[in-house]
């Protein structure tokens, strides 16, 4: 059955929020937004503005193309990333922003093996505070970047006495194999300016600044150890090389 072509009216509205922001030899990115996003934030409503983004490997300015294919791509099967910005992120001189990595279980169950669903609440609670900044949600990241049935799989061999780094080796996978490159890109094409990021891991800093990203300072995001994760966090520092709080940024 032939697809209905896109009503004219709804083909100005979506143009309107859909930008082409990064070219490749394997395709481009298309960012969509802003759109409103009211959240719950600790009880009090605080309204962001979100973005979506989605790598093809067609490149065009004919957006309708891209639009038309939607329903017929099955992007439901499929992880897709998207930002939430807070206040003046274009021209502010100060901005937090936090490249988050999925958790399914942090992040949705609330789990306590990890800090991940504190991290994401926190973060995102520091940028309100701040008035100013972005929180990237990276949904290729699970597990760092191994996916969630292997995660699951190295859960399994958590609970039989490997910790985090020799489960994932174990499944032949490398301590942490996420990449920051999209994710840059959309923020170049959001903010020109200096960012202040909010992390504890060393490859997110040497990604920004690799990129040539201008990172004018690191803020550190420790909290709610538990019986639950306190060996998980110990292994993040001993094993991985996450920086302690009182470690300052690496800007130079």
């Amino acid at each position: 059955m032939e697809q209905a072509k896109l009503e004219s009216k709804v083909l100005s509205i979506l143009e309107d929020k859909i930008q082409l922001i990064k070219t490749s030899e394997e395709g481009g990115i298309y960012l969509v937004g802003p759109i409103r996003l009211p959240v719950n934030l600790y009880g009090e409503t605080v309204v962001f503005r979100w973005y979506c983004w989605l790598q093809r490997d067609i490149i065009t300015d004919d957006y309708e193309e891209i639009i038309e294919k939607l329903s017929s791509d099955n992007l439901a099967e499929y992880q897709q990333s998207s930002v939430l910005v807070y206040g003046d992120f274009e021209y502010n001189e100060d901005a937090l922003i936090r490249m988050h990595s999925i958790c399914h279980t942090g992040d949705i169950f609330g789990s306590k093996r990890c800090d991940c669903g504190f991290q994401l609440k926190q973060s995102m609670k520091m940028i309100k505070e701040h008035g100013t900044g972005a929180l990237f949600y990276l949904a290729n990241h699970e597990g760092r970047g191994i996916g969630l049935f292997s995660k699951a799989m190295a859960y399994v061999l958590q609970e039989n006495g490997y910790d985090t780094v020799e489960a994932n080796l174990n499944l032949g996978f490398v301590d942490d194999s996420r990449n920051y490159e999209d994710a840059i890109h959309v923020l170049k094409a959001l903010r020109k300016k200096p960012v202040t990021l909010i992390t504890n891991n060393p490859k997110k800093l040497e990604a920004l600044k690799n990129s040539g990203m201008h990172l004018s300072g690191r803020t550190p995001l420790w909290g709610d150890v538990s019986e639950f994760n306190e060996n998980y966090l110990k292994t993040k520092v001993a094993r991985s090389g996450h920086l302690q709080e009182e470690e300052g940024c690496l800007n130079g």
